[in-house]
């Protein structure tokens, strides 16, 4: 692994790509306290989830355009409505034109449902396992969601997470070709060993800048590459 770059010069640069501090910190959005994030119903973090679930290689303004359709057909999101549906009110919601035809993704609502449930019962509610977690291992939080989860894996916990407050990176194309060109990680992205490493390098970053990770993985990203925050 070679030297870790001074993140006030990831910073500079960034700033220097942005026509300046002002325009950088425009893009920043920080992250939700621990208090916040508790807040959260489990029909809440149901919804967020499901909607990052087929968001993840669609065009994200459908989804958006149809989420209305799915908050009635799922009742609100709540898990224990969702529990009580049958697999062929699952097939039927698949196939509804209103709905985005896709019975795998519609699956997931009902399987994540009964994720949300079960850490419900031993944690209280989703929200509180996710406001305990530490960010300094947020590796281990994604690897719960796609171990626990269904199609959490890849970014798409990740995405859901950020998406409800939580403090975390994000793997772009962008962050990922940094870590690449600077040769921080020793092996793939999947990788335990690589995750690891990422980990270690925002933890870092963020003792010395102070600064949250999503907003620390978003000004890397806005030093290199196009952007992708």
């Amino acid at each position: 692994m070679s030297q870790l770059e001074r993140f006030s010069s990831i910073y500079a640069r960034a700033s220097e790509r942005k026509g300046g501090a002002t325009g950088l910190e425009a893009l920043l959005s920080g992250c939700l306290s621990d208090d916040e994030i508790r807040q959260y119903r489990d029909a809440e973090l149901l919804s967020a989830m499901s909607r990052q679930v087929f968001q993840s290689g669609f065009v994200w303004r459908v989804v958006v355009n149809k989420w209305p359709e799915y908050e009635k057909s799922f009742f609100g999101f709540e898990p224990h409505k969702v529990l009580m549906l049958s697999p062929e009110q699952i097939q039927a919601r698949a196939s509804d034109a209103t709905l985005i035809r896709h019975l795998k993704k519609t699956q997931a609502i009902y399987d994540n449902a009964l994720m949300i449930h079960d850490v419900a019962r031993e944690h209280g509610s989703l929200a509180q396992l996710i406001a305990a977690w530490p960010t300094q291992d947020i590796i281990g939080l994604w690897a719960l969601l796609k171990k626990r989860g269904t199609r959490l894996g890849g970014n798409t916990g990740p995405y859901f997470l950020r998406g409800i407050g939580k403090d975390t990176f994000l793997l772009t194309d962008d962050v990922q070709g940094y870590f690449k060109a600077h040769k921080l990680v020793d092996a793939g992205f999947t990788s335990q060993t690589a995750l690891k490493q990422v980990q270690a390098v925002f933890n870092q970053w963020q003792q010395e800048s102070g600064r949250c990770l999503a907003d620390i993985s978003r000004i890397l990203a806005c030093s290199v590459g196009d952007n992708r925050i």
